[in-house]
């Protein structure tokens, strides 16, 4: 597609309950493109008008169990309030990690990371905290992963020596980090298998990857969350020490032992 199609095309993946309820026009400036290439979009895939890819999304929302978008309340003096609207929406969105489609997509993933030769996390700028949580919680649970952030940009070369059999969990959320997605892509030449959260499957991260996690990254605010990301990364960590046939109680309880020797955490 040209990059104005590939725009237009990506706003309808990503949001079909918007192609649903609201305008071509409003669609259109949502997406940053004209209208006319929305126009352009429905006739590349043989609809003979806009109206048609509508009334397809809308027929798909009304028989739709997803739960419903989280009621705006307002505050005293009339506006939204930001509280509720912001933790209600992040709420709707980690709730829908556990719908059916998505619960594939996690015990999928989770299945190419339990079965790694070597695991690795990578996540720079806003996602860093997810890689660096997804690696620490498996640490807790008996498993390791090696996170790709090592100060001065040496991250990378934890990549040396690795191949076919190793796995690398990559999150990027729009707007997408250059050096994440060349990192992968870089894992991805030595043999290493990708497995993405992000927030399209058509993200550069989902193209690449073996088993991806979409997750939706849309809290009515200035920024967009990695609340969902995180939860995700929590998910696949607990499912990857599952199928990684672990006592997984034997072995919290014995690294929470050795952690109580070297005095990590305070006690009253």
């Amino acid at each position: 597609m040209p990059p104005q199609l590939q725009r237009a095309a990506r706003f309808v993946l990503d949001h079909p309950q918007d192609v649903a309820l609201m305008s071509m026009r409003e669609q259109a400036h949502l997406a940053g493109v004209s209208h006319t290439t929305m126009m352009r979009l429905a006739r590349w895939l043989d609809l003979d008008r806009y109206e048609d890819m509508r009334s397809v999304y809308a027929k798909a929302l009304r028989t739709s169990a997803e739960s419903p978008l989280p009621e705006r309340r307002q505050d005293g003096d009339g506006s939204y309030s930001t509280v509720g609207v912001v933790a209600g929406t992040l709420a709707a969105e980690i709730a829908r990690l556990g719908e059916c489609a998505n619960a594939m997509q996690l015990t999928a993933a989770a299945s190419v990371l339990a079965e790694s030769r070597n695991l690795f996390s990578l996540g720079l700028r806003a996602e860093h905290p997810v890689a660096q949580h997804f690696a620490y919680t498996l640490s807790r649970l008996g498993r390791q992963a090696v996170v790709l952030d090592a100060a001065g940009g040496l991250g990378i070369d934890a990549l040396r020596g690795v191949g076919k059999g190793d796995v690398v969990l990559a999150v990027g959320i729009e707007p997408y980090c250059r050096a994440t997605i060349e990192t992968a892509r870089q894992a991805a030449r030595q043999g290493v298998a990708v497995v993405a959260i992000t927030d399209s499957s058509v993200s550069p991260l989902a193209r690449m990857a073996k088993a991806s996690v979409i997750v939706i990254s849309n809290p009515q605010s200035f920024f967009k969350s990695i609340a969902p990301a995180l939860v995700a990364s929590e998910i696949l960590a607990k499912l990857i020490a599952a199928k990684s046939g672990l006592n997984v109680y034997e072995v919290v309880k014995e690294i929470e032992r050795q952690l109580a020797e070297l005095d990590v955490f305070w006690k009253r």
